[in-house]
């Protein structure tokens, strides 16, 4: 069945405004050719987002051409600010950007575990009204947060875990409250690297992939289809808690101990890193990144950070084959800290280890975005929910 008129000029619309998103601004002529619209037809979508105040003329294409066509076209990116925090246990980072993803302000505050939960809260608050300030904002149209922890995928909000701070919780109603009129949200900072890495990193070309997340805890997104799949629960990619040979025993409703989190958790790297000797340099803080970057700048044929790099790639093999037999999602992305600092030198291994063990090919990549992945993952979820709110075209 055909689409309506007004659905066909949604979808127009969102086309458009995606690919100035993407590409930055772009002339009539070049809306046309890479929508495959009519000339009639992208005319009208121009004067239909430029009256609504989406989009407006930024200049001209070069000055050997004239007329309409000449004219440069982008979003109007002070229409609304975003900001994106990534919360961990130790503290929490704050971006502000305009609705282009351009970042205005940024800064980062340290909340010691015994700073107690109102104080923490509001240290936390207190920053991003800061950073908003500094950005030269009144107030943000919408806020996202990454956070470690599952999501409750009827309520949106972090669900209760004893391995959290209580002030990730408290964070999203203060927020709220001291910023109504903003659209506040939260988001597993798995599935936002996930998202980051899909759009702009690693795995830009895939619609289908899995990035395992290697760092203090361990995790998973899994992307089908184009699509952040987050389960019944909110509890897909969970992967820590994954029974595995080569632990102590099983792990528990409560604890993911004994299951593969066991084997690649940070502090199990730490702990492998020590039996072979390989030493984070200077004390880098987290411990077990810097042995890993340590490990992999002396790797060498027989070297201790050979052999290191070797047991680690074996251990996180066993739960990527796990996850390619379920899913065959052809592609799986290491992120986290420690994926990060293992680099290709770590993912070549692991790709090597799973084609020996795995009759599902599936691609071993590093992700390509460093630390900023969750951060970016939230600047995006809180670009695209403006957009839809703005401009009635979701992201």
């Amino acid at each position: 069945m055909a689409a309506s008129p007004s659905t066909a000029r949604a979808l127009n619309d969102r086309l458009a405004l995606r690919l100035l998103q993407r590409e930055g601004p772009l002339t009539a002529a070049q809306l046309k050719q890479l929508t495959g619209l009519s000339r009639p037809t992208v005319a009208d979508l121009v004067e239909r987002l430029a009256a609504a105040g989406a989009i407006g003329v930024v200049g001209e294409a070069g000055e050997q051409r004239r007329g309409p066509n000449a004219k440069l076209y982008g979003i109007v990116a002070d229409r609304a600010h975003l900001a994106a925090l990534d919360v961990r246990t130790e503290g929490v980072t704050v971006v502000v950007s305009d609705l282009v993803g351009e970042v205005l302000a940024e800064a980062a505050a340290p909340i010691t575990q015994d700073a107690g939960t109102g104080p923490a809260v509001e240290q936390a608050v207190a920053l991003v009204e800061r950073t908003v300030k500094e950005a030269g904002a009144d107030r943000p149209h919408t806020v996202g947060i990454g956070a470690p922890g599952l999501i409750d995928p009827a309520s949106g909000e972090l669900r209760d875990s004893t391995g959290l701070p209580e002030w990730h919780r408290r964070l999203v109603a203060a927020l709220q409250e001291r910023l109504p009129e903003a659209r506040v949200s939260v988001e597993n900072e798995t599935n936002l690297a996930a998202l980051a890495e899909q759009r702009d990193g690693a795995a830009r070309d895939r619609d289908t992939f899995v990035l395992l997340w290697l760092g203090h805890g361990t995790g998973a997104a899994v992307i089908l289809d184009g699509v952040l799949r987050r389960g019944a629960s909110g509890g897909t990619g969970e992967i820590g808690f994954l029974p595995v040979p080569g632990t102590d025993g099983l792990p528990s409703a409560t604890d993911c101990g004994g299951g593969f989190h066991s084997l690649v958790g940070s502090a199990a790297v730490v702990a492998l890193a020590e039996e072979y000797g390989v030493a984070a340099p200077g004390g880098s803080a987290p411990e077990a990144a810097g042995a890993v970057r340590a490990a992999v700048a002396a790797d060498g044929p027989g070297s201790a950070g050979a052999r290191f790099l070797d047991t680690l790639a074996d251990r996180i093999a066993v739960g990527v084959a796990s996850v390619v037999a379920l899913l065959d999602p052809g592609c799986v992305v290491l992120g986290g800290e420690v994926g990060r600092a293992g680099g290709a030198a770590l993912a070549a291994r692991v790709q090597d280890r799973l084609a020996a063990i795995s009759p599902l090919p599936a691609e071993v990549r590093p992700s390509a975005l460093g630390g900023t992945a969750v951060l970016r993952g939230a600047l995006l979820t809180a670009r695209d929910r403006a957009q839809e709110d703005l401009f009635g075209t979701p992201g």
